[in-house]
C-alpha cells in the first residue's frame, strides 16, 4: 500500500458573520486529500480532512514544505510509512516526517497545515478498517468511547450587519427547533450595555444561564474583562470564553480569581508547551474550567492526545475538554476520546460547519453516522469541493 498523491484545495467560507475581532467573509480553509492505491468497495481509499475553522487556508505551507516531504518518502520507501501490520499508516512516523527540519516554536499556521494532513491519515486508517473514525481513535488511544453521543451546543450569536436582539432570539429558537438545548454567543463586538441586552435576549430562549456561554474571542484587556465578569456573574452562565489574548496567562488567572463562574480557553493554543503554560500560570481549576484546544489547529490528533494526557497529569479530566470547531472531525474525536462535549455550527461556516442530517441529535447529545472515516463525504455542502479535489 502506498500514497499516490496528496492534494490541497483552499475553500472560501460562506457568509458574512463576525465576532469581536474577525470578519469571516474573507476566510479560507485547506481541504486536503491523500490518495492511496488501496481499494475498498471498488474505489481507491482517499483520506480527507481540513484545518478546522478560524484560521486561513495553509496551501502555501502544505505545497511548499509538508506535502513534498511526505511524497518523497512515499516514492522512495513507501513501506516505512506503514505500521507494523502493514495494513494501516503509522501516523506517528508521518507526523515526524512532516516536522522534519522545522524549528521549535512559531506554531500558528504551521500547526494548522500539519493538523489538516495528519487528520487525513486518521480518515484513511478508519476507511481501511471500514469503520467510523471514532472507533479507530478509541482503539488507538485505549479510551472508552461515548457511543451514545456527546454533549453538544450550538455555536452562534455572531454579529451581523443591521443586527438586532430579535434576530438573535429567532436564531436561537431555530437552533432549539433543530434539537439543540445549549448555546454560545459572541460578546466584545459591541459596548458592554449593548452586549448585556444581547445576552438577556439569548436567555429569553435558553431560559437559564447554564445553557448559554459567551465568547469574547480574545478581545478584552484586563479592565474590560473584569467589567464584563462583574456584569455577567449574577447570570450564572455556562462559561466565559477566550477572554483575552490566548498567551496572556496572567490575565486569564486574574479573571479566574475574580469571577466565580466557569472560564473556557485554549482554542488558540497549538502545542503541548502552550497548554503547559496555561496549566502552570493561567489559574485553571479542575472540575470547573474548560479546555478548548482544537486538533485541526494544533498538529493533529497525536499532539492533541498529548495535551489531554498533560491535563490529566495536573488533576483535570477529559470531561473538562470541549474542542473548538463545530464539525464532523471533532465530533468523531470527542466521541472516540470520551470528551466532555463538542460544539456545532448549525448556521454558519459552510461548507464545513455543522453535521449531516444522519447524525443523531437529541436530548443535548449528538453522535456521528456509521460512515467509514470522518464521513465528510456525507456532508452535502462539502461534496462539490471533495469532487473537485478527488476527481
Amino acid at each position: 500500500m502506498r500514497i499516490t498523491d496528496i492534494r490541497e484545495l483552499s475553500v472560501q467560507l460562506q457568509g458574512n458573520v463576525a465576532n469581536a475581532l474577525v470578519n469571516f467573509s474573507e476566510h479560507t480553509i485547506s481541504l486536503v486529500a491523500v490518495v492511496t492505491d488501496a481499494v475498498r468497495h471498488g474505489k481507491p481509499v482517499i483520506g480527507l480532512a481540513f484545518d478546522s475553522i478560524g484560521r486561513y487556508a495553509q496551501g502555501g505551507i502544505l505545497r511548499e514544505r509538508i506535502i513534498p516531504r511526505v511524497m518523497a518518502a512515499a516514492r522512495s520507501a513507501p513501506g516505512s510509512l506503514l505500521d507494523p501490520s502493514g495494513a494501516a499508516f503509522d501516523v506517528s512516523k508521518l507526523l515526524q516526517l512532516m516536522l522534519k527540519n522545522e524549528k521549535p516554536g512559531g506554531h500558528g499556521d504551521r500547526a494548522a497545515a500539519i493538523g489538516a494532513l495528519e487528520l487525513a491519515f486518521w480518515d484513511i486508517n478508519a476507511k481501511l478498517a471500514d469503520e467510523p473514525a471514532w472507533r479507530t481513535v478509541a482503539r488507538h488511544f485505549g479510551t472508552v468511547a461515548k457511543t451514545d453521543g456527546v454533549h453538544v451546543y450550538a455555536a452562534g450569536g455572531y454579529y451581523y450587519p443591521d443586527d438586532s436582539t430579535q434576530r438573535l432570539r429567532d436564531e436561537f429558537r431555530a437552533y432549539q427547533d433543530r434539537g439543540f438545548d445549549a448555546f454560545t454567543m459572541k460578546i466584545g463586538g459591541a459596548p458592554l450595555a449593548q452586549d448585556m441586552a444581547r445576552i438577556e435576549a439569548a436567555l429569553d430562549v435558553a431560559t437559564k444561564g447554564s445553557r448559554l456561554a459567551v465568547d469574547a474571542n480574545g478581545r478584552f484587556d484586563l479592565e474590560t474583562a473584569l467589567a464584563y465578569a462583574k456584569a455577567m456573574e449574577p447570570l450564572d452562565l455556562r462559561w466565559y470564553e477566550e477572554i483575552g489574548d490566548p498567551l496572556d496567562y496572567d490575565l486569564n488567572r486574574r479573571v479566574v480569581e475574580a469571577y466565580s463562574g466557569t472560564v473556557a480557553t485554549g482554542e488558540n493554543l497549538f502545542s503541548v508547551p502552550d497548554v503547559n503554560n496555561l496549566l502552570l500560570f493561567g489559574g485553571m481549576r479542575p472540575g470547573r474550567d474548560v479546555f478548548q484546544m482544537d486538533p485541526g489547529l494544533s498538529y493533529g490528533l497525536l499532539e492533541y492526545g498529548r495535551m489531554l494526557s498533560l491535563m490529566e497529569s495536573r488533576g483535570f479530566s477529559r470531561a473538562d475538554a470541549h474542542p473548538h470547531g463545530g464539525h464532523l472531525i471533532n465530533l468523531h474525536i470527542a466521541v472516540g476520546l470520551g470528551l466532555g462535549g463538542c460544539e456545532a455550527y448549525p448556521g454558519v461556516f459552510q461548507p464545513f460547519g455543522g453535521y449531516p442530517a444522519g447524525c443523531a441529535l437529541g436530548g443535548g447529545l449528538v453522535k456521528p453516522t456509521a460512515a467509514a472515516g470522518f464521513g465528510l463525504e456525507e456532508k452535502t455542502e462539502l461534496a462539490p469541493f471533495i469532487r473537485q479535489l478527488t476527481d
